[in-house]
């Protein structure tokens, strides 16, 4: 008889809380720095967090630890419930190596319970809508086993695509190079990139000016969205939210009136990184 179990994933998921609220799952948090002060996503605003940014606070990420994994979950281990876990991507972060850890001394320990752990290799709220659709399978009765092995294909039809507004976020965490960041900055350069099939970011070419970027991300969708049915899409911003906004509309012209765009913040642990300004957008498509 199978056992049941709980569905966790990270705070990197980026999904309001007005969503996460209506979920059957537990969120992980990443633990962030403003200016050397520590935080969770559940003690500092968005909105304070960008506005502090765009004054120039310096930011800093770190991943989940291995002690924090094994006391999360030998609390549920001991109640009887199994664990499947939906991972940050491993090309973006060292969370999903610890895991692995922790789910092996754990086992160890309790070699009669099942701990499935996944990584994503999706990001923000590409992790976000692929916990949306696990967890409405889980809801569904889906069990752990199926599950994680849906999860295990299906992530490399979650699609993102994004673009910045400001090169110098990326060129702190090496992703451009200074020469790339300045003279985008003078010429009014936005890089449009994509995530791949092992989590990375990686560029997908420049355009010039804000609209025109935003844009491009639409004819990235069409290229990519094929015949898969997309009846809820997301999307995040860095503070943008008129960009947002048509954002949404043009994600509806595209998928269909009737199609549900989550609309959430870029989270900090993401945003540290890409800087206020930043527009993604995700959904289900043939290929990364």
């Amino acid at each position: 008889m199978n056992r049941p179990y709980i569905l966790y994933c990270d705070s990197t998921c980026d999904l309001n809380s007005d969503v996460l609220a209506k979920m059957d799952a537990k969120i992980l948090q990443l633990v962030f720095e403003v200016d050397g002060e520590s935080f969770t996503n559940d003690n500092i605003s968005m909105q304070e967090f960008y506005k502090r940014m765009r004054a120039g606070a310096t930011t800093k990420t770190s991943q989940i630890s291995t002690g924090v994994y094994i006391d999360v979950w030998e609390e549920e281990l001991k109640k009887g419930y199994d664990i499947l876990y939906l991972a940050f991507s491993s090309g973006l972060s060292g969370s999903y190596s610890s895991s692995l850890i922790a789910r092996d001394t754990l086992l160890e320990k309790y070699p009669d319970a099942k701990i499935r752990i996944v990584d994503s290799l999706c990001a923000s709220s590409g992790e976000g809508l692929l916990l949306y659709y696990a967890e409405k399978k889980k809801r569904e009765g889906m069990d752990i086993d199926r599950l994680a092995d849906w999860l295990e294909v299906t992530r490399y039809h979650l699609c993102h695509v994004f673009t910045v507004d400001d090169l110098k976020y990326l060129f702190r965490g090496g992703r451009v190079s200074r020469a790339a960041a300045i003279a985008g900055t003078v010429m009014n350069i936005k890089p449009v990139l994509n995530v791949d099939n092992d989590g990375h970011l990686i560029p997908q070419g420049k355009v010039r000016g804000r609209k025109q970027s935003i844009n491009k991300l639409g004819e990235m969708i069409k290229e990519r969205k094929g015949d898969h049915e997309n009846k809820v899409v997301a999307l995040s911003h860095g503070d943008c939210i008129e960009d947002a906004e048509y954002a949404v509309k043009m994600m509806k012209d595209i998928f269909g009136k009737d199609t549900e765009v989550i609309v959430n913040y870029t989270g900090p642990v993401i945003g540290a990184h890409s800087g206020p300004g930043t527009l993604a957008l995700f959904f289900m498509g043939e290929y990364r």
